[in-house]
């Protein structure tokens, strides 16, 4: 197997809700556990909760996340973004608009100063996102 460097993501609750949203703009394989599915021990009512989350998508990445329940404390990592780059513009420009749905665009998709094509948005579960068309050095 290669090395590779996975996204992931841990949410409140909403995990399921984010994966499946993923899912809808992404396609591929979605696979969700929750805590019950192994019986995992957290609060009371908290066993629907997702303890693991997989999304592998035909273009070979893959995004994962879990729900944190109550009384672990969710890890706040401010400043990151996941970026999609590629040359693809339909397809990232496809992705933008799906990502955006319910979310905040930042910067619509646009001829930055470097060139290419470039936008940003936070989607509907607060994850900020970069797209990038055409060569990224």
């Amino acid at each position: 197997m290669a090395t590779s460097l996975v996204a992931y993501l841990q949410f409140r609750s909403t995990t399921r809700d984010a994966m499946e949203f993923y899912h809808s703009v992404f396609g591929g394989e979605l696979d969700i556990a929750s805590f019950d599915d192994f019986q995992m021990p957290v609060g009371e009512g908290e066993g629907h909760l997702v303890m693991h989350a997989r999304l592998r998508t035909p273009r070979g990445f893959v995004i994962m996340a879990s729900d944190t329940p109550s009384g672990m404390d969710v890890s706040a990592v401010g400043g990151f973004s996941l970026a999609l780059t590629g040359d693809e513009e339909d397809t990232l420009r496809e992705w933008f608009a799906g990502l955006a749905e319910g979310g905040r665009i930042e910067m619509p998709i646009d001829v930055p100063p470097w060139g290419g094509l470039y936008g940003t948005l936070v989607d509907r579960f607060g994850v900020a996102w970069m797209v990038s068309v055409g060569e990224v050095d």
